[in-house]
């Protein structure tokens, strides 16, 4: 090199990322983490929504179809048990059917009758249940066209609250009561007053949907003082309010019959007079004087169409 000359520096320079020395592989462990975690989860929530019906049949069709169940060395058939004490000229097979199929015992009851459930009891109960169901049914359907009708006519649209409709053991009871102001019978009267025929009639209209027999109860309040109401029933005392609330359920039952129920459904009219008061903490309030009217749970022996 002649003096004064620059030096040749000669520079390489490495092409290249910083991470090419492991490439792309990351990539496709990261997928299948993914792929994992998704099947992972899938997993939980395939195991949370099946039943356990449903698991022990997916766990008996992944199990193995050749596992013997049985202890014996065999696994066969027979499950290393011999055909019979004679060997394979015996047939074998009676007592193995005679063990899976016993003969049934022949169970009766103290009547004589079979006591499986197909009998002539078991038949008869589920009449009987089925008959009540559709009682209960029809009764329903009988109140709630009563509260409909209540609603739709103007002029018993303000008695509504004078009307109470409820199922009892004995059945459907439609309840005539009064209020404060608007009682259905003048003080010691057994004639119904133009408001109490109005409901009548509208319970008529129900009652003739029904084939049921019929039971009226007249009910007073507890007497006070000189001004008590059965003063006017013609005596004296609480005796005399017995005469007056079965006259006023005879009165109702005639009102009925008016608009069109047949008279051979009335099985019973009676007067109760106070004792069965609706109110028990005050015998003395209006809604104790009602007409109480029953269609029975028991129907007539005849048909209503049928002659006598």
């Amino acid at each position: 090199m002649a003096y004064g000359e620059a030096p040749i520096l000669i520079k390489k320079v490495k092409k290249g990322g910083g991470h090419g020395h492991h490439g792309g592989a990351w990539k496709v462990a990261y997928a299948d983490f993914v792929t994992a975690m998704m099947a992972f989860f899938l997993l939980m929530w395939l195991i949370n929504t099946t039943s356990p019906e449903q698991k022990q049949g997916i766990a008996d069709y992944f199990a193995p179809a050749s596992v013997s169940h049985t202890t014996s060395g065999a696994g066969g058939i027979l499950g290393g048990t011999a055909l019979g004490d004679k060997g394979a000229q015996n047939a074998g097979a009676a007592p193995v059917m005679h063990q899976l199929a016993p003969t049934a015992p022949n169970q009766t009851t103290d009547a004589g009758q079979n006591s499986f459930s197909g009998g002539p009891g078991s038949s008869a109960a589920a009449m009987k249940d089925a008959q009540t169901k559709a009682e209960t049914e029809d009764f329903a359907s009988a109140a709630e066209s009563l509260r409909q009708a209540m609603q739709d006519l103007p002029e018993l649209a303000e008695l509504s609250k004078q009307v109470l409709v409820d199922p009892t053991p004995e059945g459907l009871r439609i309840q005539l009561v009064d209020q404060e102001g608007r009682s259905m019978f003048d003080t010691g009267s057994a004639k119904p007053n133009d408001r109490a025929r109005l409901l009548l009639r509208a319970v008529a209209k129900v009652v003739n949907q029904l084939h049921n027999r019929i039971t009226i109860a007249g009910h007073t309040s507890a007497n006070v003082g000189p001004a008590a109401e059965s003063k006017g029933a013609g005596g004296k005392g609480p005796t005399s309010d017995w005469s007056l609330s079965e006259q006023r359920a005879d009165a109702s039952r005639v009102v009925l019959e008016e608009n069109g129920v047949d008279p051979d459904r009335f099985y019973q009219v009676s007067g109760k007079a106070n004792a069965e008061p609706l109110y028990p903490d005050d015998p003395t309030l209006p809604g104790n004087r009602r007409i109480t009217i029953v269609l029975m749970r028991e129907k007539p022996v005849l048909p209503p169409d049928r002659p006598n």
